[in-house]
């Protein structure tokens, strides 16, 4: 059986330096945007699969976390910034000879920003995955729901100067570590080990509020033109939900088959925001059979993929 280890490099991009996990080095090339206060270490399950089915994987820490450079103020985690990073990640890609179609694989606030890229045709993209973050467009009509406001209460607490930063660092970043265990349904997949990386990469000097200034500067900025008025997506989608989700809510997905022309959705019931890395095997296998062009399995109870017929 070929094994695809997993490696670490330093990526320039858009005038920065961009910590990067690698793995395999087929032709095509997918680029895993991770969320908060995830890191690239959230795609560890996926990116394996990812080089078996042909593809050099990237994962990079988002400006702001990890190893990646650090820019200073809220303005320089603005969305025009984070599109143009991942532009330059892609434009690196292919100045190191990675030639063929990129897919865009994304999680939580990688998934703001990919749908952004996506939206706006940045780059040509073949394929698109996103896990538990809606259609823009969605999410701008619905957060306003008192149902949805109650889940998002955590985007105006961050919107405080630098009480959040002191509160989610106190005893060695307790509440990062918390904020994956007391979400997830499946605590055993976050054990101390796991926990303890993500609580690291909070303590690093200016990390904390280098992450929630992503927040912040969504918060005041206005909303990019393809939020408001989007065009219809017609890459090929595939969104992946894990439905106990208590920070976003199951119904933020419907209405997305009519804004994307070529839409699969697949939910995972009992499993957390955390669906990549709560239900790594069912995601796994749901990606690998929408890529192979195979009906995708559906997930029953707890994240448990139902076999189905191809």
């Amino acid at each position: 059986m070929t094994t695809h280890p997993i490696s670490t490099a330093y990526i320039e991009a858009n005038g920065l330096a961009f910590e990067v996990d690698m793995c395999g080095d087929g032709d095509k090339f997918a680029l895993l945007l991770h969320g908060f206060p995830e890191s690239k270490y959230s795609w560890r399950h996926q990116m394996p699969l990812f080089a078996a089915l042909g593809y050099t994987v990237w994962a990079p820490n988002l400006r702001g976390y990890g190893g990646s450079s650090r820019p200073r103020g809220r303005a320089a985690y603005a969305m025009p910034h984070l599109i143009d990073d991942v532009a330059g990640l892609i434009d690196a890609a292919r100045a190191r000879g990675i030639s063929g179609p990129t897919t865009l694989v994304s999680h939580d606030w990688g998934g703001v920003i990919a749908w952004t890229f996506a939206l706006a045709g940045t780059r040509p993209l073949e394929r698109f995955i996103v896990m538990n973050l809606p259609h823009p467009a969605l999410m701008a009509k619905r957060i306003r729901t008192w149902a949805q406001l109650k889940k998002s209460w955590y985007i105006f607490f961050f919107q405080i100067p630098w009480l959040p930063e002191k509160l989610l660092l106190a005893r060695d970043a307790h509440a990062i570590g918390e904020a994956f265990r007391g979400m997830a349904i499946d605590k055993s997949r976050f054990p101390e080990e796991v926990l303890d990386h993500y609580r690291k990469n909070a303590l690093i000097p200016g990390a904390m509020t280098a992450m929630i200034n992503y927040y912040r500067a969504g918060f005041r900025g206005p909303q990019p033109e393809v939020w408001t008025d989007p065009p219809i997506l017609e890459t090929p989608t595939l969104m992946i939900w894990g439905e106990e989700d208590s920070a976003l809510g199951k119904e933020l997905t419907y209405g997305t088959d009519e804004l994307v022309s070529d839409f699969t959705i697949r939910y995972l019931p009992q499993v957390s925001h955390w669906v990549q890395q709560e239900a790594p095997e069912t995601v796994n296998a749901m990606i690998r059979a929408w890529i192979e062009g195979r009906h995708v399995p559906q997930a029953g109870l707890g994240g448990r993929l139902l076999i189905a017929e191809d």
